[in-house]
């Protein structure tokens, strides 16, 4: 496949944090990238749409920003007819929108903290299938894709309660079962685990409790690492040798001689938070 000439390219959640590092990366190869997310101006974080759109082209590629709020079905098959319109083409998604409620990283058993903390199933599990199943009829038109769902060690290991974990468990899954279905058109389907992101967010949350989160932050990857691990899976002659299965962005980057922005390499956490999951190769339609 190898999809490397040409790209046009789907982001969801890029006004900040992980989706904006993933989209300034691939739009640095020369890609054009639709930017999606619902930030118009800032607020109590830094980052729009447009912002992280400008700074695309500002790198050489071309930024297309798109107001997107990716709880709205309409607006989401809206934003695929746009890609269509303007494009005629989709190589790579990135399912990245996610909502981060009030009390997520807050210590307790989950009853004791907020009953939104369930929203996370809505932009986050949910919202990487509707995008998925509007983006799917592009993807398959060229014979060659890569759907990426960005994930984390969430999935396996207790993190922030059993809400977050099962909403990353979901997006695992679900890159397994859509690699069946795109299997028969070249489209390779991924969960990538992310490392502790150096965003914005979580910047303040180290500075605002050290002690909890001292050791990951010393091992922490640029937001644009992801992006550079997304880049160098698509320039694979053969992606779908990875297609169905759930991978960590720290072990593939050194797999693909991949390097973050200041010339290291993130360490995997496997040891310390778990393995990822193997699923069973039965199909049952």
């Amino acid at each position: 496949m190898g999809l490397t000439e040409n790209r046009v390219v789907v982001v969801t959640g890029a006004s900040r944090g992980a989706g904006k590092g993933i989209a300034l990366a691939l739009g640095e190869t020369g890609a054009t990238v639709y930017v999606t997310g619902r930030t118009r101006t800032e607020a109590e974080l830094p980052g729009t749409v447009f912002a992280t759109a400008q700074e695309i082209t500002d790198r050489g590629g071309t930024g297309v920003p798109v107001i997107c709020d990716h709880s709205d079905d309409a607006q989401v098959e809206a934003l695929f007819k746009q890609v269509e319109r303007e494009s005629g083409a989709l190589d790579i998604l990135v399912n990245n929108a996610f909502t981060i409620p009030d009390g997520l990283s807050r210590k307790g058993p989950f009853w004791e903290k907020p009953l939104a903390l369930q929203s996370m199933f809505d932009v986050g599990m949910r919202s990487a299938y509707v995008a998925s199943y509007y983006a799917a009829p592009l993807l398959i038109e060229n014979n060659a894709g890569l759907v990426v769902n960005t994930s984390s060690f969430g999935g396996r290991c207790y993190m922030h309660g059993p809400a977050y974990g099962a909403g990353k468990a979901a997006v695992d899954k679900m890159a397994h079962d859509m690699a069946v279905d795109f299997k028969p058109y070249n489209v390779a389907a991924v969960s990538l685990w992310m490392g502790l992101l150096k965003t914005e967010r979580n910047r303040a949350l180290f500075e605002g409790v050290p002690e909890r989160y001292q050791s990951f932050a010393a091992g922490a990857e640029s937001p644009e690492f992801t992006g550079r691990v997304i880049d160098a899976l698509a320039r694979q002659p053969d992606p779908m040798r990875w297609t169905g299965r759930v991978l960590i962005g720290a072990e593939l980057g050194e797999e693909l001689g991949v390097t973050d922005v200041d010339g290291g390499r993130p360490r995997s956490h496997r040891a310390m938070l778990g393995d990822t999951p193997s699923f069973s190769d039965a199909v049952v339609d």
